[in-house]
């Protein structure tokens, strides 16, 4: 791109950029432009170079960085546009956090219908990677609430997408990773609340076949459910869990009367990770002393009780730069998802693979999923099971023999998680790419939207 294209942006910035989990890191051209219009001519002068729009930067692995053209940053862009306080319809632009929507509309009794387990995304990223939570079985995914958007495609026209218009593009940025083009605005539904508490149920479960069998007995009772897991645990413990379900406190609950206010938020100081965990702190023996640890504080088989938003939805977001723990070679957090079919059986092999390997996890979680629209969207109804794997040297082979093991059970690996997926790989998880590729030919012929993830997986 020209020096004259350039130096219409603020600032053009050249230095290393990652995802979330620190790896891999790139030398990055990043432009930040101060207006839509700027954008527009961006795009349009673009021609063959690579372009990949960035909010918060919390996808874990390559998809928005880019190591041959400019990454975007969008995280100016973040003004609500309208409300309408009847209905819950919010027209916002794609900068905007899941954070700003709920400090903004919670205490008016309106809250995002999906969020992730951090509320440090953009609507856009949100979008991007048809992000999900632990209401999955019940409502879908963050993109079920999504009425339309505007998005800028190659040319550098702007795109009105719905399920009705243009609704070919609507779906292919849907879980798209952002390679069809930069959102600019999105109308969305938010749901009511009466009050932003959650009545907790807290459930030990022996192994993994006791785990999914309360899974079945008791989801279809609950808003929400999600399973901490210890993937080092083994023999008859295998897959030992703690279910954690949960469903949203109405405003005349008993335990709410000492409140002034039950929609009321309250902003919990942060704590912050001030260095890189040295290599040597994550090993087998203290990753299993602290899931020991962690699955025995719970006393009791079973534990009720009330937990504020916060506290439910985004522990981890109370705890600043966490992805420091991991040490500085960064981590991956490997995300699969599994057909009911084979989900038991694959779920038993992979936490098997993790324990006698060493390669385990603080936080490992299972949850389930529910059926599923989208052509590169992630989730189909089975089990899904999240490990956090700090780099080190073998771990590359060892997610190689975790994808093999992904395809023979018929699952499917999570974009916005991974840095690791064969470009082989990738085409049999996802059996409709070729469909979305046609539609991403259609408004990028030149591949002007690529990113080190598109790129890694030969996404053309």
């Amino acid at each position: 791109m020209c020096a004259a294209i350039e130096s219409q942006w603020s600032a053009v910035h050249s230095g290393p950029l990652s995802g979330w989990g620190r790896y891999p890191v790139v030398n990055a051209k990043s432009v930040r432009p101060e207006s839509w219009a700027a954008v527009d001519n961006f795009v349009k002068n673009a021609k063959s170079d690579a372009l990949i729009a960035r909010g918060m930067g919390r996808s874990y692995g390559d998809a928005a960085i880019n190591d041959n053209g400019y990454t975007v940053l969008l995280e100016r862009f973040d003004r609500f546009l309208s409300f309408d306080d009847k209905t819950g319809e919010l027209n916002l632009e794609s900068g905007v956090t899941l954070d700003e929507i709920i400090n903004t509309f919670a205490h008016r009794g309106w809250f995002p219908a999906v969020v992730p387990g951090t509320k440090f995304v953009t609507v856009g990223g949100a979008i991007a990677a048809d992000i999900h939570g632990k209401n999955h079985h019940r409502d879908g995914s963050f993109c079920n609430f999504v009425k339309s958007f505007t998005v800028i495609i190659a040319s550098g026209e702007k795109v009105d997408c719905s399920r009705d218009q243009n609704s070919d593009l609507f779906w292919a940025t849907v879980g798209g990773m952002g390679l069809t083009g930069i959102i600019c605005d999105v109308r969305l539904s938010l749901k009511p609340i009466e009050s932003v508490y959650v009545h907790k149920t807290e459930i030990k479960a022996k192994n993994l076949h006791h785990v999914m069998s309360l899974f079945d007995e008791h989801e279809k009772n609950y808003q929400y459910s999600v399973a901490w897991i210890d993937c080092l645990a083994r023999g008859n413990d295998l897959g030992r869990s703690i279910l954690m379900l949960g469903n949203n406190v109405h405003k005349n609950d008993e335990r709410l009367k000492q409140l002034d206010n039950p929609l009321a938020t309250r902003q919990k100081k942060q704590i912050q990770v001030p260095i890189d965990s040295p290599d040597w702190l994550l090993n087998s023996f203290t990753m299993g002393t602290f899931n020991s640890l962690f699955y025995a504080k719970q006393m009791s088989d079973r534990h009720e009780g009330i937990a504020d938003f916060e506290s439910y939805f985004f522990p981890l977001d109370a705890i600043g730069s966490w992805n420091r723990l991991y040490g500085k070679r960064g981590f991956i957090q490997h995300q699969t998802v599994f057909p009911e079919e084979t989900s038991q059986q694959a779920l038993k092999t992979l936490l098997t693979m993790s324990s006698e390997h060493g390669w385990g996890s603080f936080l490992a979680v299972l949850k389930r999923f529910g059926p599923q629209e989208g052509l590169l969207s992630f989730p189909k109804p089975g089990y899904t099971l999240t490990l956090d794997i700090a780099v080190k040297d073998g771990l590359f082979e060892f997610l190689r023999e975790l994808e093999s093991v992904v395809l023979n059970y018929g699952g499917r690996i999570y974009l916005a998680k991974d840095a690791s997926l064969s470009q082989e790989a990738f085409q049999q998880m996802y059996p409709r790419f070729d469909e979305w590729q046609k539609i991403k030919s259609k408004y990028d012929p030149k591949n002007v939207f690529s990113s080190h993830l598109s790129q890694r997986l030969k996404i053309t």
